[in-house]
This record gives structure tokens, sequence and C-alpha cells, in this order.
């Protein structure tokens, strides 16, 4: 009995954020990733996990064997829910290619690879957890796995970790070398996957931008395959051993390699690299490696640099209030002045640095933040209103531009957020921060702006949230009411206006008018203006057209206040019910898991749940049997 590659694939892509809230654990969110607080020092994203004071970190599989103290069959039923199922001994031909079955841990190649050909445990287990390299189970061998660009295996050879015993799988293609792709124009190129490794153990500065392969001997087909898929590389390092048979091998694979390509030969001091690495390991004297220039590149033309869409790793979006504010983005919050534009970005503040949550907000820990305005005073207007709002005066910063006025180009905005670790930042009002040479009725001047500031946000994982006017045109689409060139609006992922109903200037409409990354949020109205201050009054029905022509729309339910509703509609009767038939249920009635979620957590006193199978079963407590009318 045992598991397929196709099972334990699918054991290894389940996102471990779900799978841990499945068991009733506690995620906090920190940045980009959730923090497992019964583990301060575990993050999971998707389905990897990183273990911070540890350095090490992988996929499910190895993940529930290590915190859950599960064997492999027993981790695999967590994750899939499924049984080995018993492999029949079918007769197949020769030339069919099988990886051989997968040991339930990889302790013995470990050991051999670390200890007896002393390579960093870290670089062994990254590269097991991207499943290049593995523990077979019958011989305990080191699999060494050689997969083609869509990450399918192609290629495999055994070595012994008891004996030299070496051999390639039956039917491998020898095309398809044990490798790693980097993302640079560099290729090393090796004749055994150990020489491969031990040359990063040997060198590791910037490693992961370079790309390896092993020939799995001398053979010039893996390397004629990887240039046929891989036209950016431009240097090529020949890195066989240095022996009679590797330098023949190098002389041949030079004359192989197309003319516009830069050759080296590299020599290890030793016999092969895995020697000088063992030499080294041991406090040995050794030289560094001999470098030979073997041919310069011939008219070498400057390739376009491009992206291969395969080699992009697909991320999922993190927001900062699900779905108006995503982190890593630009948003705009448009109104006319006086609408309560600022004193709703006060909220925000207080949400991220002191947990006063805003409306179907997910909680998370608070964070520092930075405030930058140009209209209003810190200490007459702004630190007197984020007092009112609650947040936390420590973590809201602002960059002092007294002497030099700050600007949306400014470098000291990527320098400040990096500095301070900001998670969100306010600008108020965006006009204000363009520049004095950059009319912001110009696509041509404002776009290269906007382009910059978004790569920040990017690349911090920042929330940059934009305070903007609204211009004079009434009667025109709400989204050219923005001041400015209409490419603003398009650079930006999210659009809220803010706006007063017309019968009743206290209430104000937060309209979520465009929204890139999810569907738009319900619109959501708080009231400003009488003696008790701000507060959220819930959802609201009205278009942006609407709100900005003085119409006046209706009071409504909040989707979390429907799913709690729709929750209570199942639950009575004292039933038990799976949280899937509430999810779609939910669906249908446009309600997302997310919020059928939030709607759950905030009832968790009183429910009570259990794991049947694959879901949840949730019924009420025996005092809360009674649904109320919400």
């Amino acid at each position: 009995m045992s598991y397929t590659q196709e099972q334990i694939d699918r054991a290894n892509q389940v996102n471990l954020e779900q799978f841990l809230r499945s068991q009733g654990e506690v995620l906090v969110k920190s940045g980009r990733e959730y923090r497992w607080k019964n583990h301060n020092s575990l993050t999971v994203k998707g389905n990897k996990w990183f273990r911070h004071s540890q350095s090490k970190g992988g996929y499910p599989i190895d993940f529930v064997m290590e915190f859950y103290d599960k064997t492999f069959p027993e981790a695999m039923q967590m994750l899939i829910g499924e049984e080995a199922i018993e492999i029949a001994a079918e007769p197949a031909p020769k030339a069919e290619f099988r990886l051989p079955p997968r040991c339930e841990s990889n302790d013995r190649i470990i050991k051999y690879l670390t200890e007896e050909r002393k390579l960093p445990k870290d670089l062994v287990e990254e590269f097991i957890a991207d499943g290049l390299i593995y523990e077979d189970a019958k011989h305990h061998n080191v699999v060494f796995v050689g997969k083609d660009i869509n990450g399918i295996p192609r290629y495999a050879h055994c070595r012994g970790t008891a004996d030299k015993f070496r051999m390639d799988v039956t039917g491998s293609d020898k095309s398809y070398g044990f490798c790693y792709r980097g993302k640079g124009n560099e290729l090393f190129v090796f004749e055994a996957p150990i020489d491969l490794l031990s040359h990063i153990a040997l060198y590791p500065a910037g490693w992961r931008e370079h790309s390896y392969l092993s020939l799995g001997g001398v053979s010039p087909k893996a390397l004629e395959r990887f240039l046929s898929e891989r036209k950016n590389i431009e240097s090529i390092y020949i890195a066989t051993d240095n022996d009679e048979a590797g330098n023949n091998a190098a002389e041949k694979l030079a004359e192989l390699i197309p003319k516009e390509k830069a050759v080296y030969r590299f020599l290890p001091q030793a016999k092969d690299w895995n020697e000088d690495l063992i030499n080294e390991r041991n406090g040995l004297p050794t030289d560094d490696y001999v470098t030979i220039g073997v041919r310069k590149a011939k008219n070498p033309l400057k390739s376009v640099p491009m992206i291969c869409m395969n080699d992009v790793e697909q991320t999922e979006v993190d927001w900062l209030w699900y779905p108006y504010i995503p982190f890593g983005k630009l948003t705009i919050v448009q109104g006319n002045p006086g609408e309560g534009k600022t004193f709703f970005a006060m909220q925000l503040a207080a949400a991220c640095t002191n947990q006063k949550f805003l409306p179907d907000m997910e909680p998370f820990e608070p964070f520092n933040m930075i405030f930058q305005t140009a209209e209003d005073g810190l200490g007459d207007t702004v630190k007197p209103r984020l007092v009112s709002s609650g947040a936390d005066l420590q973590r809201v910063l602002v960059i002092d531009d007294a002497e030099n006025p700050l600007t949306l180009a400014d470098d000291r905005i990527e320098k400040a957020i990096r500095e301070n670790n900001a998670k969100l930042m306010v600008i108020d009002p965006l006009q204000a921060f363009l520049g004095a040479n950059v009319d912001m009725n110009r696509a041509n001047e404002v776009r290269p702006v906007f382009r910059k500031l978004a790569d920040i946000a990017q690349s911090t994982g920042c929330a940059i949230v934009m305070i903007g006017h609204l211009n004079k045109a009434s009667g025109t689409q709400s989204t050219y009411r923005g001041l400015g060139s209409i490419d603003i609006a398009a650079v930006v992922r999210s659009i809220l206006f803010v706006g007063k109903v017309k019968d009743d200037p206290t209430t104000r409409v937060i309209v979520h008018e465009k929204s890139s990354l999810a569907p738009p949020g319900q619109a959501l109205a708080f009231s400003l203006g009488d003696q008790k201050g701000f507060r959220w009054i819930g959802a609201y029905d009205i278009s942006a057209e609407d709100l900005l022509a003085g119409g006046e729309g209706t009071r409504t339910e909040l989707k979390q206040e429907q799913a709690v509703k729709l929750i209570y509609e199942f639950l009575s009767d004292g039933r038990e019910v799976s949280v899937a038939e509430i999810n779609k249920e939910a669906m249908e009635r446009g309600i997302s898991e997310r919020t059928v979620r939030l709607a759950i957590n905030s009832m968790k006193d009183k429910l009570e749940s259990e794991r049947r199978g694959k879901d949840w079963w949730i019924w009420l407590k025996r005092q809360d049997e009674t649904a109320k009318s919400l």
C-alpha cells in the first residue's frame, strides 16, 4: 500500500492557512504571512511554512509530520483525507519512466549528504522541498530528479548512501538533467548532481540567480536542451571533473555551444567539486578554483530582457481591508472637501495601529504607518483627530519634510517605509505631493510618477492610500470626477468615493467605485458632524453616481450580518450543518466564504464545532439553540 505521486503532490499543495484554521488553530496576520499563535517563530503563506528560529521550512507533508508528530501515511490522511492505495504491479515497457517509491522520511539521505558529503543541511532541505531530491523507500538511495520546464519529472539518478551504487532510473530521458533554473543569464555545467550542490556550497553568494545543470556524465543532451529552452543564457561555465575525461568532455561541449555565447572552463583544485568541499570542511589547505576563458561571445547581440510566465511565481493578493484596500497596491479615497475623507483615514489609522477594526475587517497584529498630510496642522488637527479615533500615536509616523518638501517621486518614501517597517502610508491630499514640475492633467507626466509609487508599494508590501479631491464636472461618469488625468484612476487598484447623503448631512457614505482585484465591496455609511462624533452606521444601498448627484439611498445589511442570519437559519431546531453546505447557500446569495468565516468567528462563543472527514460541522450551543431574530 502506498500513495501515488499525484496524491503526494496534491497534499503538498494544501493551503496551510486554511488547514490550520480547520484544526482550530489561531493565526495572526503578520504582513503578507500568518503567524501561528502556538509557535511564535513560525509563519505560513499558501502551501509553504517557515520556522524562523531554526531557519527551516517546507511544504504541508513535512509540516504535519513535524508539528503534529504524524507518520507519513497519517500526514497524508490529515491533508487529503485519503487512504494509501495498492498499486498493481503491471508489466510495463522497459523504457517507461517511473520514479522509485518515496520513503516516508529523508533522514538517511540527509545524514549521508551532510555528514559524508559535507553539504549544508539547509541547502539539501531546500532541494528536497522543491522535489528535486528524495529518499527511495526500498534501498534508501538518494534520488536526484530532473524535471522539465513544467515541473514534470523526466529523469532520475540513484546514488547509494551505504555503498558506491550509482544508476539512472529505467526510462530516464538524459536530455532532462538534474538542474536548478535561476533567472540570470549564467549557466554552470557539472558531471554529477553532488558536484553541482558542492559548488553551490563552496560559492553560495547569489547562487539563486544563476542556473546549474548536471549532465549525468558527459553527454551533451541535457546541455543542448537547456540552451534551446533558455535563450537568455549568455555565459556558460563548464565545471566538469579535473581529469582526462572531464577535460576532453569540456572541449567537446565548448564546440557544441552556439558561438554567440561566452564559454569558460571552471577547474576544481582536486578531482571534482565535492572533493574540494570535503577538503575545505576538514580544514585542509585549499586554493580557489581556476577559470580559463575558452571563448568570448562572437558579436554578441544584446537580447531584449524577457520574463517567461512559466517562471513567474503565482501569488495571492494580501488585504488590509478586503475588498477595499489591498496590501502592496495603490488606493485612492476621493470626495469633495469637508465630506469626511480624512476622518475616515483616521479610523483606518486606528485600525492598523491599535486594532480598532473597521466593519468586516479581519483581525491582525498592529503595525507602523506613515500619515503624510499637507492640509492640516499636525498639532492642532491631525493629532487630536488621531487621539479621538483611538490610534496608537507611537505607531503613527510622519516624514519630516519641513526643509525639503516631499513629492510622490521622492526616494524618501521607499526608504521611510522600509526603515520603519510601515505597512500603510496615507498621503493627504495626493495633489499636494505631485511636485511643481508635474502637470496632473497630462498623462505622460502623471503615469511615470504613479508607476514608481506602485512599484514601491509592490516591493515593500505597503498599502499606499491617497486622499484626492473631485473636479467640478457634475453629470460626468463617477470615474472621471477625480482631479487630474484619468491615468491616475487607471493605475490605482481601488477607488473609494466619500460623500454626504443629501437629506442627512451627518450621514456620509463610502462607495467602492473601482475594484481591480476582487468584487466591489458594499457601500458603507458612517455618521459625522453631530455630538457623538464618528461612528459606523452600516451597509448602504447607493451608487457612486447617485451619491455624487445628491441621491438618498437606504440603509441595508452588512454582508457579515447577512451571513450570521443565514447561519442561524441553518442551525435552527438544533440542526448540525457542514460549513460546506452553508458556503454553498451563501455563494448563491452573493456572500463569500471569507465573509462566512468572519461570521462564524464572530459567533464562536455560541457555536460548537467538529471535524468530520474533510469538512467542519457546526451547531448551536444548548443555550443558543433558539435562533435569534436579527
